[in-house]
């Protein structure tokens, strides 16, 4: 009799730990198929960080993303806004999380970001001189000090600012509102001490990487969020010809344009200017966003 009472014990903890192990294994299973709840702050859209020329530098490290990424995806490339039967954009404040992708107007504007740098944004700016084009040059912080003269000369020829952080944090917008507000600011003093009276109504994020703090501090400084409706990838270097062709091919009424005039070797992007304007401006008025945000 204990025998058999032994075995039935041993019997019913066995099914005990089959049941167990079964249940635990289907938990398992379903919290895998849950996604995480995102966290406050969180990035809720991290398009371009993928500058890969920047790895070996410190500042710019952590701009990797995976290698199947898609260029254009990657970076936001033509993201158009609405627009009327005439052309005109209904809707210029259409970009992730309510940043600016549009100029508002049916002329189209070029932004440079990442410098300035003594060996291309001279170019840059010779090349608009000549075809008497203004753009919108998105400075980070620690290039506008080691090259005040060029944030100057930027200013002295009708071209508008924006402040692209101190030094190209992709992840500033998920740091606490207290750092972002100190970068911005640091970036923001250093291009008025290269240009006292100049406005600075624009405010870019590196790599696109928006999230709501950083945008909320961008604008409570008095800057609107800058993103931009056509990225050609210059940032990878394609070459003069791929860069011009995507410029030329998918601007339109209103396009806000994503080119670099630091960053890495930018002389493609330079050689690329001499098609780009030429074509865009028997299409369109190319100007400067104002110095003011829309």
């Amino acid at each position: 009799m204990g025998d058999n009472q032994a075995g039935a014990g041993r019997a019913l903890g066995i099914i005990t730990l089959v049941v167990a192990a079964v249940l635990g294994s289907t938990y398992v299973l379903g919290r895998s198929l849950v996604p995480d709840a995102p966290h406050a702050g969180s990035t809720v859209t991290a398009t371009g960080a993928d500058h890969p020329e920047y790895a070996d530098q410190p500042e710019y490290a952590d701009q990797s993303a995976p290698d199947d990424t898609d260029a254009s995806q990657a970076h936001g490339a033509e993201t158009p806004a609405p627009q009327s039967s005439d052309g005109t954009p209904q809707d210029s404040n259409t970009g992730p999380m309510g940043t600016w992708v549009n100029t508002g107007t049916t002329g189209v504007a070029l932004t440079f970001d990442d410098g300035p740098n003594p060996d291309f944004t001279p170019q840059v700016l010779a090349i608009l001189r000549q075809y008497r084009v203004t753009a919108t040059f998105c400075v980070v912080g620690k290039n506008a000090q080691a090259y005040p003269w060029l944030v100057q000369q930027i200013v002295d020829e009708g071209h508008t600012l924006c402040n692209h952080s101190w030094d190209h944090d992709v992840t500033l917008g998920a740091r606490s509102a207290e750092w972002i507000q100190a970068d911005l600011l640091r970036t923001s003093e250093a291009i008025r001490a290269a240009a006292p009276d100049a406005p600075i109504a624009w405010y870019r994020q590196p790599g696109g990487a928006w999230t709501y703090s950083v945008i909320s501090v961008s604008r409570d400084l008095g800057m609107a969020p800058l993103h931009w409706t056509l990225d050609p990838s210059d940032w990878r270097t394609p070459g003069a010809k791929r860069i011009a062709s995507l410029v030329v091919d998918g601007a339109q009424p209103g396009s806000i344009v994503l080119l670099h005039d630091a960053g890495g070797d930018r002389q493609g992007t330079v050689d690329a200017l001499h098609r780009i304007l030429p074509e865009l401006t028997s299409r369109f008025d190319v100007q400067a966003l104002p110095n003011r945000g829309l």
